[in-house]
């Protein structure tokens, strides 16, 4: 994910993604919504991941809110940059739709998480959090399909590309639906962890 971001630096449109969306790089509010998707999801990745720790939970309970407040305005500054690159996807109309529901989701989930602390429930606030960082790892998700599904199946670009802007998040979300169901918490239900 890391090599996937440091390519574009510095800024150039002959690699990576770019070589094959060259009919949108005249298109001002796409480029620039390509460069702050790229350059700050990332953040989104690192942030999220210590969100699951206990040991920060319990022993460094400011850097947990930091990182989750990180987090939140990462994922809040993308979801326009984000929705207009669903807008201009490749595969057709059923990428574009599935990377647009992505995103209202990411952003929705990620809204309810805050909504839900800020009210003492805990409980809901690590269930949105689970499901909210399950739509961030499609960006990792995304990326390990593509190659494994073109290794099975003789499948021409266009269409696995509208396989995989399905694929990257739904298992993801499936999974954390799962996790919810299966994980019991031990937090208690007023425990303020970011505060107001």
């Amino acid at each position: 994910m890391l090599r996937g971001i440091v390519i574009y630096f510095p800024i150039r449109d002959d690699i990576g993604f770019l070589k094959f969306k060259k009919e949108y790089l005249n298109i001002l509010p796409w480029k620039i919504a390509f460069y702050a998707h790229v350059f700050t999801v990332a953040f989104a990745l690192i942030a999220g991941f210590t969100q699951f720790s206990n040991h920060i939970l319990k022993e460094h309970r400011k850097l947990h809110r930091t990182m989750g407040k990180i987090y939140v305005y990462d994922i809040f500054i993308n979801f326009i940059p984000a929705f207009i690159m669903a807008i201009y996807a490749n595969g057709q109309m059923p990428s574009k739709i599935a990377f647009i529901i992505l995103d209202c989701l990411w952003l929705w989930f990620t809204y309810k998480a805050v909504a839900e602390i800020k009210k003492g429930n805990v409980r809901a606030h690590k269930n949105f959090m689970i499901r909210s960082y399950a739509l961030t790892l499609s960006a990792v998700t995304l990326r390990l399909w593509k190659p494994l599904i073109a290794s099975l199946v003789e499948i021409d670009p266009l269409h696995l590309y509208m396989i995989i802007s399905w694929m990257g998040f739904v298992p993801n979300l499936l999974f954390a639906e799962w996790l919810i169901s299966r994980k019991k918490t031990k937090l208690p239900a007023n425990l303020d962890i970011i505060g107001n």
